[in-house]
Parts: C-alpha cells; sequence; structure tokens
C-alpha cells in the first residue's frame, strides 16, 4: 500500500507525522495495512479543537488493532488540528478560522485552513471507502452521544451507524464538511460521531468511542469484535437548529437527551436587569440532542438542536 507518501507492506502498522502541505501542521497518524484485502477507512479526530475524547480513544485503538487480523487498510488521524489542539482554540483552524466541518474545498494556494481542507481532497478521499468523524459537544454545548450522516450516501453510512452504540442518527443536508464533502462529491458513506461536552474528556466517554469504532470496524468486515450492543435508536430526519435572534443572557430550561412536547418552553434570553427579552419554544414533539450551556449568547449564537419525532 502506498498512500500519503507513505509505503507499507501488508500485516503492517506505521506511527507517523503526515503534513497537509502546510509547514506547521505535522498530523499524529497511525497506518495500519492489514494482512488481507479489504476497504480503506480513515478515523479522523480533532477536525475541532477542543472536541477531545475521540483523540484518546482513537490512541487505544491504534495501540489494540493487530495488523495480521485486519482486512483492508485502516488510516488514524489522532489530531488533525494540532495547532488548535494545544492553543485551545475551540473549533476553527487558529491561523485563519477556517472550519474543517464547513468551509470545503479549501484552496491550493490558500490559507492554513484553506490548504488543509485541499489536501484532504486531492490526496486522501481519492483513496479511501469510508469516514468516520469523531467530534464531541464544543466547550459551550452539553450533548447527548448523536451521530450525522449523510444524506446522500444514507443507506451505506446507516448500515455501519445501525451496530453502533449511538441513540440518535440524524440525517445532514450539510455539503462541505470533511465527511459532508467527501459524501457529496466523492460518494464516500461515513459518519460524524458525537460523545462528551464541555471540553471535557471523561474515561466513559474514551471507551464508549472505542467501543464504537471497534463495532464499526466489525460491521464493515475489517476486524472482529465480539461485544453486545442494547440500544433502541431514533433516526431524526427532521432536526431543528434553534438560534438566538438577539443578545443576551441565555437560561435554558431542557436537558440533553430529553423527550419534549410541542410548545414546550426551551429556554429564554433576558437582559442584565432579569427582564425577558424573547421565550422559545418547541416548535414539535421531539429529542434534545444539544443545547449552548453558557449564560452569553448573541444575534445568530445557536441555542437548541432537537429532533422532530415521526411515527
Amino acid at each position: 500500500m502506498n498512500i500519503l507518501d507513505i509505503t507499507i507492506s501488508q500485516g503492517e502498522k506505521k506511527q507517523v507525522y503526515i503534513k497537509p502541505d502546510v509547514d506547521e501542521y505535522e498530523i499524529p497518524t497511525t497506518i495500519i495495512c492489514g494482512k488481507e484485502p479489504g476497504k480503506t477507512l480513515l478515523i479522523t479526530a480533532q477536525i475541532h479543537s477542543c472536541e477531545y475524547p475521540a483523540t484518546p480513544a482513537t490512541i487505544r485503538l491504534a495501540q489494540d488493532l493487530d495488523p495480521q487480523k485486519v482486512k483492508g487498510q485502516i488510516i488514524i488521524m489522532h489530531c488533525v488540528n494540532v495547532n488548535g489542539f494545544y492553543q485551545h482554540v475551540s473549533g476553527v483552524i487558529p491561523e485563519d478560522h477556517f472550519n474543517l466541518n464547513s468551509h470545503y474545498p479549501g484552496k491550493k494556494d490558500g490559507t492554513v485552513g484553506e490548504r488543509i481542507a485541499y489536501f484532504f481532497v486531492e490526496k486522501v478521499f481519492p483513496h479511501i471507502d469510508f469516514i468516520i468523524d469523531m467530534h464531541s459537544g464544543g466547550i459551550r454545548e452539553t450533548l447527548t452521544p448523536c451521530l450525522f450522516y449523510p444524506v446522500v450516501m444514507a443507506k451505506e453510512s446507516l448500515e455501519v451507524a445501525s451496530a453502533l452504540s449511538i441513540p440518535y442518527l440524524i440525517a445532514s443536508h450539510a455539503t462541505t464538511g470533511e465527511y459532508s464533502y467527501a459524501a457529496t462529491y466523492f460518494h464516500i458513506p461515513g459518519l460524524l460521531l458525537e460523545r462528551g461536552f464541555g471540553g471535557r474528556c471523561e474515561e466513559e466517554w474514551i471507551q464508549d468511542d472505542y467501543i464504537d469504532l471497534r463495532l464499526a470496524l466489525n460491521k464493515m468486515g475489517m476486524y472482529e469484535y465480539e461485544h453486545t450492543v442494547d440500544v433502541q435508536q431514533f433516526n431524526s430526519v427532521d432536526t431543528i437548529y434553534l438560534t438566538s435572534h438577539q443578545k443576551g443572557l441565555w437560561y435554558p430550561q431542557i436537558k440533553a437527551g430529553q423527550h419534549i412536547k410541542k410548545n414546550q418552553l426551551l429556554g429564554c434570553v433576558k437582559d442584565f436587569f432579569d427582564q425577558v427579552i424573547e421565550n422559545y419554544y418547541a416548535k414539535d414533539d421531539g429529542i434534545v440532542f444539544y443545547y449552548t450551556h453558557c449564560l452569553a449568547v448573541r444575534e445568530g449564537y445557536p441555542l437548541v438542536a432537537y429532533g422532530k419525532n415521526r411515527d
């Protein structure tokens, strides 16, 4: 196998630093070439820095996988936004505020973030068959475990998602993020997994991410894993992303994973004199996937994401 200018033999595992055509960035990557042929899977963590649990989970996965038992190839990028990781910058590439989950495809001679995106488009996507992009709730969000799948590759993506322990599956119409751009323009199925929140890195979240990655590999026929999952999954084909209409102080009245009813109060925005500027109500019955837990919000700031219930 020759990928990303790395040559690797069957049944071999290599730990390398990948330079995405940006001198300031080196992505710590484990590449595994299985003893038997099969699909090529890309796993990415820290596309959004400060979303931590996936990084130790992918490290644990890379250490435990025996390349002699792998069918196919696995590329595990443990920390894509490495500068954002060390600078504690939430979400974006620190040099240019480029968001790798919404600003693809980038440019060859562009800014740092644009060049990283272009690197994936030109040198990574043409060689892979499936993407698992690992996230968590941001430092200002409380989140229940959920995942996003691209509607353009829904069937293939949901086949893998159905084997995981994630209870909430969210249809995504996005086209300009890492996994969504690959699905839209390269017809590569994939998943964006979300677990954990608040800039924390709990062992429970790490281990659950690790288990889900092993379950995905087992479902794809790439690595056997005996583990029983008993979870009822809810597939949201219609998700509402509520944003603030003004700046003020946000007081949420819901919890992540909570079932809500139409017209139920989700929260309110007040001023500094405790006067309500606006109340926000649910437009339909649904389930809360995540919400902003920080006090300060401004116009256009995300408040709550919830999926509508459908029979």
